[in-house]
């Protein structure tokens, strides 16, 4: 909102200089004593220095401050270099050490440079005192413009100057040395604290909200609040003094302190500011409070004292009353309503700040039928709109597309001439007063004529062009008023150049649209007919220099190694493009024998669609057929026409019309632009019609038009949205009124502008209204048309084209799989026989009865294919020598287990005998896994049983009803994953598997980042409450795209991949060879078959594991007493925890080596199997371990066998306890999902206790956020058990794989030094403490296995020319051989190539050895030093004597 200077001075003061009237106010800062006032306006001229300082002082006078500053901002158009004298005198007084040094500098400015030469010294002076950079600011705070000012000189001062010049800044600075300075004291520090939190007030008057409806009220805490509420940046300044503010709430928190009590936390804003609510109490106190009703949006009304808060670092309301109320919410309430069909969503990368289930939700509440989401370029906010339509209402699913105009290509030459490319050519260049040659006019007119290919006459004469040149053409073009002021007018000018040319002349431009625009614009104007053929070199070098992305013409000037040149003097560039003309086409006469004009056409090739200007245009799916489409379309854009952005040709839109409707779109339409071009009525007309209804919008959405000069003034903008309805009515193509929204409320602007200012744009400030609108507003935009015309623009077009739209899904609705012929009976007969195998036939009744249960529900509801999918997977990765893992619920399933999909048995625990088939269920409870119960032999033929199961109900895969979509998720070995991608491919075919896509978004640091940059850029000082509101704001809108890291998506074979979803490369990367899913995958992971083909260590080191030692992992025990002794004992190793800098053995084993997880060990004290899986589970859950199990461990009230480790621990134990299935199974549920508090009625909490469930286990339920699958925790568990055997049993082995799997930072040099070489850098790392970089954090991880290894008596051998492989660690004589891949420098491929040479031995010097193996100097240099290259000589020397 901007006031008008003199207007809000009037009370105060009439003295006010005519040039500072006129300015706009847009912002005003104060201190919080408001003994300072900084005030910031924008004028449409220059102010002088002395008129800036008298305003100030007069100010001062009158207000009675201690400081007033005005802070001009002007049009970028108005900056020179005649404001430089003004601009050192306003950083002089910021900065005294300018005085003197820049008397008499020489100063220039180029583009974007502004160079100062000193000659008086004094360089280093200032550049230490950041001087470029500060006047940089300067001009980018007055003028918008990004300036690098370049100092040059002697850095040297003469002691006379400079002594002149301290004598100087001594005089500008106060006098204080009659003060003595006290001691700060810890008062003086909080009120500077609290100063430094007080924000600047930002005077926004349209964002504040202290809207509500009265008679909502309802007291959350004390008592009703009589008095009326203020502003939150009011209150922001009256610390210490009770206040009272309305907000809304954008966060909370709840903390449990000491000694039974609780702190609450709110962040609240009205918009214009935020503030923090705190409320302190006893427990009980709080939990009577009835806070659950206040969740992020509510509004309250608060009363209490206001002050700064050390503990918090900001301001802080410590609540005495909190009254939950309404806002009285902004309603359309006009009787018919409008549809707004151009909206984005925070889909629109980087511009666009709200959800589209917001947008939809705002649309509905006003009552309108039907909303339209068209984002750029993607249609990525379709599924978010889709899952939250409401009833009755219509999402109109569209997109606006970068559209490429490949069917009227621009043409070489404008019309057919078989005159000789010999015969004379004008080659010509205009420079203008500006870009529309509607209201500029000429200023330059440059030519040469062309004969025989040879410049044979030249042409240069100015024009005077009756008005004034705007100063940003002076700086670019050179020329100024008094060159042109003598000039002939424009129509003496043109009939000059007439007489140059000839008659039916033949003459070329470079984008000689612009060009040819002009001067017949000045023929017209004065009645003068000029008729010519014209050439287009632009055109020209697009089609024929196709590598490059601009054809500017000093840029193919510097391409064709033509010399530089006067660029933007019409004489000059005429003479440059004379030679660019000669160039080009003399190698079509040569290389494709040109001969005539018309030729050029034909023979110069065509340009590169992707190279075209792109347009927006919108596309809207009139039915399912239009939408199939449209996703073809958007998957075009990406895969086929990405150059910078989707393009789509509109030869493609035209072959997939079907279905859709096409809208004009903004004025980065192609019709909007070739109307601002000046196009004649006949091509607008021609473009028109491509379209079925065209698009206005409020003129202030393109109030920049006025700002560039594009557009005199409001009036302008409303011709064109006049001259567009007119050419609808003309055509019979309706006409619709659209807002093109990027944000749901004025408020929300800000959040654009925080975007738009981190990308550089430095136009951000300049925010246009681009909010959603109602009918009413619409109307009265639009009333310059007549009512009844804006009726129709608003309400009645917009509605016809809604019901044009039938109700159609963005994703289909069901479930597709992939079909596989007999899925049901080859799963059933892979189980049944693995059963027996193992149980033996008939089979033992629990064992027959789950798997029959399982199989039963999962051929029922056509699970089957998905489990021989995954069947397929697991068995080809295993013929190929990988073991794979699984992942998730998947091992709670029996049949999993028998068709070999997850290594996790969860039958009861249990025996069975591997040769007579005996087997034992125990039933009761006793073993939380089958790992625990002690070894028995056979009671039929003696043999040492099996132990195994872990006690894992079905329901919590599929459902208590079987009927829940199976989410198999596989851990493949990262040496495999590519293979099994490709094995996914072979089964269903490469055009039906995809990579699953993802969507990233600003994450919340880099939102923060942001904000605080642009409050940083812009002067502004906000409270942290306020600094987290505009960061929320900033966060969740997408940045760019990406793919899961191992998700297959994979489409039936009877449909295509576009029934379901647009196709891309990730992160716009037109090179990649991925193709990814549109939408994110969890978008469609109840639609069509997600695998999760992860890429995982566990399985690599299997397979090294099992090579290196030729033990088969299924053989090696599942729970060896001494190595679950490790896990919570160094000495198990041999060795102290001194030695190896850690109290347990389990460093390098996968969950058990982190250090969160080794205190968790050391806490717990596991003794068992199933101790592991609820320190696993405990683990990855959320409020489950810290102030929950953990206090129940230390306080003694139970162990870690006891606590709730993991979700389906919950459902056994309840099942145990006697809780009927069903609702075991759904407490298990909700609690696994945080839904606890909300659903342990008391009478669910009653029937518990009814139970015999203790109090502890009910209320550790109730803090539980989220619980991890005992299936997940048990393949976990599984894995590091069997590798810590391997660590204990067969060391060498273990560590030669570790590194060799693991091994990324392993540092070979240090680790051939010995252990007290490596102690001493862990310990140098060690003192670093939080300040390790990401790279010394990985260092340190491994260099404490290296120390692990050598403290238990191992030791490295170096790296050798002639022993050493590319990158695996080989054992040797009891100690491990370090490969080549170790050194320092050396990747995966100059590895391999250094050891395919050195196995070669075709070498007898370091320098052939070099040469063969590819490897750089410095790799040889660092191989020499580390003693590796052995005895090989630098070279080859050979002697015949």
């Amino acid at each position: 909102m901007k006031v008008n200077l003199e207007e809000f001075l009037k009370e105060f003061t009439s003295e006010i200089p005519e040039s500072i009237k006129n300015g706009d106010i847009y912002k005003i800062t104060y201190t919080q004593k408001m003994d300072s006032i900084s005030m910031y306006a924008v004028f449409p001229s220059l102010l002088e220095y002395n008129e800036i300082i008298g305003f100030e002082k007069n100010l001062e006078v009158i207000l009675k401050l201690d400081r007033f500053r005005l802070y001009p901002r002007y049009n970028e158009k108005l900056f020179s270099m005649v404001y430089y004298k003004t601009l050192i005198d306003m950083l002089r007084r910021e900065m005294s050490v300018v005085n003197g040094f820049l008397d008499g500098a020489d100063t220039s400015l180029s583009e974007n440079k502004l160079t100062i030469k000193l000659n008086h010294g004094g360089l280093s002076i200032l550049q230490n005192h950041n001087f470029q950079s500060e006047l940089s600011k300067l001009i980018y705070n007055q003028f918008g413009l990004k300036i690098d000012v370049e100092l040059i000189g002697e850095a040297l001062v003469s002691s006379e100057s400079y002594d002149k010049m301290i004598e100087q800044a001594s005089a500008d600075m106060p006098d204080y040395s009659s003060q003595l300075m006290p001691e700060k004291t810890n008062e003086d520090l909080k009120h500077e604290a609290a100063e430094a939190a007080t924000p600047t007030q930002s005077i926004d008057i349209s964002a504040l909200n202290l809207d509500f409806n009265h008679e909502s009220a309802e007291i959350i805490k004390g008592k009703a609040i009589r008095t009326n509420p203020i502003s939150i940046s009011d209150a922001l300044k009256m610390l210490g003094e009770k206040v009272v503010v309305v907000g809304d709430i954008f966060m909370s928190e709840i903390k449990e302190l000491r000694n039974e009590r609780k702190a609450v936390t709110y962040c609240i804003t009205d918009f214009g500011g935020s503030v923090v609510v705190k409320l302190f109490g006893a427990n009980k106190d709080i939990d009577e409070l009835p806070l659950g009703k206040l969740k992020k949006g509510s509004t309250i009304l608060v009363s209490g004292k206001i002050d700064f808060d050390q503990f918090a670092h900001d301001i802080v309301i410590k609540a005495d009353s909190i009254i939950q109320v309404k806002r009285t919410p902004k309603m359309d309430n006009y009787p018919e309503k409008r549809v707004e069909l151009h909206c984005h969503t925070n889909m629109s990368a980087m511009d666009a700040v709200t959800e589209a289930s917001k947008l939809i939700d705002r649309a509905n509440m006003w009552g309108h039928q039907a909303i339209a989401i068209t984002d750029h370029g993607n249609v990525q906010a379709f599924p978010d709109a889709m899952y939250n339509t409401p009833k009755n209402f219509k999402i109109i699913y569209g997109c606006e597309a970068y559209v490429v105009n490949d069917l009227d290509r621009a043409k070489i030459i404008n019309k057919a001439d078989t005159r000789s490319v010999n015969d004379e050519i004008i080659v010509f260049d205009v420079e203008t007063t500006g870009l529309n040659s509607a209201r500029e006019r000429l200023t330059e007119i440059g030519a040469v004529k062309l004969k025989n290919m040879q410049i044979i006459d030249s042409f240069n004469i100015m024009v005077n062009p009756e008005k004034s040149i705007p100063q940003k053409i002076v700086e670019l073009t050179g020329i100024t008023d008094a060159m042109v002021a003598d000039a002939p007018k424009d129509d003496e000018a043109v009939k000059k150049f007439m007489e140059f040319c000839g008659e039916n002349a033949v003459l070329a431009a470079h984008n000689a649209r612009f060009d040819d625009s002009f001067i017949q614009a000045a023929c017209n104007r004065h009645g003068i007919k000029f008729e010519y053929t014209l050439i287009d070199t632009l055109v020209l070098c697009q089609c024929m220099l196709p590598e490059m992305g601009r054809h500017k013409l000093n840029l193919v000037a510097k391409q064709l190694k033509l010399g530089k040149f006067d660029h933007h003097r019409a004489s000059d560039d005429a003479r440059m493009l004379a030679k660019i003309y000669i160039e080009l086409v003399g190698r079509l006469i040569k290389e494709k024998k040109l001969t005539t004009l018309d030729e050029l056409n034909t023979k110069s090739g065509s340009i590169d669609v992707k190279k075209l200007k792109s347009y927006h245009q919108i596309i809207l799916a009139r039915n399912q057929a239009g939408m199939k489409n449209l996703y073809k379309l958007v998957s075009y854009g990406y895969l086929k026409y990405f150059y910078k952005k989707p393009l789509i040709p509109k030869s493609v839109l035209e072959a997939h019309r079907e279905g859709l409707i096409f809208g004009s779109a903004c004025e980065s339409g192609e019709l909007f632009r070739a109307m601002v071009d000046g196009k004649s009525d006949e091509e607008l007309e021609k473009l028109a019609k491509f379209y079925d209804y065209l698009e206005i919008q409020p003129i202030q959405n393109n109030a920049f038009m006025i700002r560039e000069g594009i557009a005199d003034n409001d009036n302008d903008l409303i011709n064109y949205n006049k001259k567009i309805v007119e050419l609808g009515d003309r055509l019979g193509i309706p006409v619709c009124a659209t807002c093109d929204v990027h944000f749901l409320d004025p408020k929300d602007a800000i959040f654009r502008k925080i975007l738009l200012a981190s990308m550089g744009f430095k136009d951000a400030e300049f925010q246009p209204p681009l909010y959603l609108r109602t009918t009413e507003e619409m109307l009265k935009e639009f009333e310059y048309l007549g009512e009844e015309k804006a009726k129709e623009v608003v309400i009645t077009n917009t509605n016809a084209i809604a019901d044009q739209i039938e109700i159609v899904r963005a994703i289909p609705k069901g479930t597709f799989t992939p079909t596989i012929d007999g899925a049901e009976e080859e799963l059933t007969r892979i189980t049944n026989e693995k059963a027996r195998e193992i149980y033996g036939d008939p089979l033992p009744e629990i064992v027959e009865k789950r798997l029959n249960r399982e199989l039963s529900s999962i051929i029922k509801h056509g699970f089957s294919v998905l489990y021989i999918i995954a069947q397929k997977l697991v068995w080809n990765s295993v013929e190929n020598g990988y073991l794979v893992g699984s992942r998730g619920s998947v091992g709670s399933s029996f049949v999993a287990s028998m068709a070999g999909i997850s290594e996790v048995n969860p039958l009861p625990p249990h025996y069975v005998c591997p040769k007579c088939k005996h087997s034992e269920f125990i039933l009761d409870g006793t073993y939380g896994s089958g790992y625990d119960m002690p070894a028995k032999d056979c009671p039929e033929c003696g043999t040492d049983m099996i132990r195994e199961g872990h006690d894992i109900p079905f329901e919590t895969f599929l459902g208590f009803d079987g009927d829940k979509a199976p989410d198999i998720d596989l851990n493949f070995s990262g040496e495999y994953q590519f293979w099994a991608h490709r094995y996914t491919e072979e089964l269903f075919g490469k055009d039906n598997v995809f990579k699953a896509g993802t969507i990233s978004s600003v994450a919340d640091k880099t939102a923060y980042g942001y904000a605080k940059k642009y409050l940083e850029e812009n002067g502004l000082n906000m409270n942290p409450a306020e600094e987290n509101r505009l960061a929320i704001g900033c966060t969740g809108i997408k940045r760019t795209t990406g793919q899961h890291p191992g998700g297959m998506v994979v489409v039936p074979s009877d449909y295509e991949v576009y029934d379901f979803t647009p196709v891309q490369h990730p992160a716009d990367d037109a090179n990649s060879e991925v193709i990814t899913t549109h939408f994110d995958f969890n978008s469609l992971h109840d639609t069509i078959l997600k695998l999760d083909e992860l890429g995982h260590v566990v399985p690599t080191l299997y397979k090294h594991l099992e090579d290196m030692t030729g033990i088969k992992i299924k053989d090696v025990p599942g729970a060896d007493p001494e190595v679950i002794k490790m896990c919570t004992s160094a000495e198990v190793l041999g060795v102290t925890p001194e030695e190896i800098y850690c109290p347990t053995g389990s460093l390098g084993i996968p969950e058990m080596g982190t250090g969160f997880t080794i205190q968790m060990l050391l806490d717990a004290k596991p003794t068992k199997f199933s101790d592991f899986l609820q320190i696993s589970g405990l683990s990855h859950g959320t409020d489950v371990w810290l102030g929950n199990a953990k206090d129940l461990i230390d306080n003694g009230v139970c162990t870690i066998s006891d606590v709730i480790g993991t979700r389906d621990s919950i459902m056994t134990y309840l099942l145990y306890k006697g809780v009927e299935p069903k609702q075991a199974f759904q407490i298990m549920e909700d609690t696994r999902k945080g839904k606890a508090p909300k659903t342990f009625t008391p009478e669910r909490i009653q029937m518990l206790k009814d139970h015999n469930v203790p109090d502890w286990y009910i209320e550790s339920c109730l803090k539980i956020k989220y619980m991890f699958p005992k299936a997940h925790a048990a393949a976990y568990v599984i894995a590091a058990i069997k590798l810590g055997w391997f660590k204990l049993y067969k060391p060498l082995e273990f560590y030669a794989t570790y590194f060799t799997v693991r091994g990324e930072d392993f540092d070979a040099e240090l680790a051939v030094q010995g252990k007290s070489a490596v102690r001493a850098k862990i310990e140098e790392l060690k003192a670093k403490g939080n300040e390790k970089s990401k790279k010394e954090i990985d260092l340190y991880d491994i260099l404490l296995i290296v120390n692990e290894m050598l403290s238990r008596g191992y030791e490295f051998l170096p790296v050798d020319l002639y022993k050493s492989h590319a990158s695996k660690y080989l054992i040797e004589d009891g100690k491990i051989r370090i490969p080549f891949g170790a050194i320092s420098g050396v990747g995966e491929n100059a590895a391999k190539n250094i050891y395919d040479a050195a196995q070669s031995g075709d070498f007898i010097s370091i320098e052939e050895f070099q040469l063969k193996s590819g490897a750089s100097k410095t790799i040889i240099e660092v191989m020499k030093n580390m003693g590796a290259l052995g005895s090989l000589p630098d070279s080859t020397q050979m002697s015949f004597f």
